[in-house]
């Protein structure tokens, strides 16, 4: 069976052919333009689908798109997606109905990156998990019973404003100190700066003292490969909070088993380590047992295949 995936994202929207077995069998980039206005954005999207349609030697059983923002529980309406100037709440799957003549739903782009690892990636193994997205913002996906929990509404999951500490610094959220301020990856980078600025002889103020925007997550994780103890210590910092957030999710969903993927999650245990070891003092014992943390490999690719197998866990097959 055929599906399109499709990964909406600020700067460039993803493609792919999907079959339900096989995975991802073609995939593809085009650039957002989100600047040029909805609309634009929209036939942008529907764009992509008809090139993912004209690569299938079969009919297309269904359009899944992952989208920023906050979906709606039947799967068609996009609520004020960040980076996405003038919107504010759209109907998003009606008019790619409209525009493409196949069936079209929406999700989280973090639940889809679950809904792919649940199917296609680590979360094979397990019938209920938290993904845990760890990349430009802290996202996350709970699947629970291998479905998708999508709340009350269809809101759930907002993981990364989960608050760690109340006094803590500010993300893209009303309150302070939520776990996507210091995993968020500007946001760490920021927090990371701040002290390295105070150790004028480390590499990695020389490298930066110049232009501190420039410094990025990855370049903690090279200096820390070289043995810099502050770039390790700053990731163990970094990790020490995830793990806090962990304890909340699982005393809250009792679901023991923690994926993990994004560009920050490539730290590896620089980052893991302390989250496990932080998680596993704090959380009450019967919440042990079975707690792990796992690395989804897919990366990227999880949002693709979770988007095209969002057709078919609509209608439950």
């Amino acid at each position: 069976m055929l599906t399109i995936g499709i990964d909406l994202g600020g700067t460039n929207i993803k493609g792919g052919l999907v079959h339900d077995t096989k995975g991802l069998l073609h995939t593809f980039s085009i650039s957002t333009e989100a600047e040029k206005g909805k609309d634009h954005v929209i036939d942008r999207v529907a764009m992509a689908i008809r090139m993912a349609e004209r690569k299938a030697d079969g009919e297309i059983f269904g359009v899944g798109i992952g989208s920023p923002g906050v979906i709606s529980l039947d799967r068609t309406t996009v609520s004020n997606p960040p980076n996405f100037p003038g919107w504010i709440q759209e109907n998003l799957a009606e008019k790619l109905n409209q525009k493409t003549g196949l069936n079209c739903f929406v999700d989280n782009d973090a639940n889809l990156m679950a809904l792919g690892s649940s199917r296609f990636g680590a979360g094979k193994a397990f019938d209920s998990f938290i993904m845990v997205t760890l990349g430009t913002g802290v996202g996350g996906g709970i699947i629970f019973q291998r479905k998708l929990f999508r709340g009350a509404t269809g809101g759930a999951a907002e993981l990364g404003h989960v608050i760690v500490d109340s006094d803590g610094p500010n993300s893209n959220s009303p309150t302070k100190g939520g776990i996507e301020a210091y995993l968020g990856q500007r946001f760490m980078s920021a927090l990371a700066w701040a002290e390295i600025k105070k150790r004028p002889d480390n590499p990695l103020y020389k490298q930066f003292a110049k232009n501190p925007a420039a410094l990025e997550p990855v370049h903690l994780v090279n200096e820390a490969d070289i043995g810099n103890a502050l770039a390790t210590e700053l990731l163990r910092k970094s990790g020490e909070k995830l793990g806090i957030a962990l304890v909340n999710y699982i005393h809250v969903l009792d679901i023991r088993k923690i994926l993990v993927s994004g560009g920050v999650s490539r730290a590896g245990d620089y980052i893991l380590r302390p989250a496990r070891e932080t998680a596993m003092k704090r959380l009450l014992e019967p919440y042990r047992y079975d707690f792990e943390i796992i690395y989804e490999s897919l990366g990227n690719d999880a949002a693709l295949l979770g988007a095209g197998c969002l057709p078919l866990e609509h209608q439950n097959i």
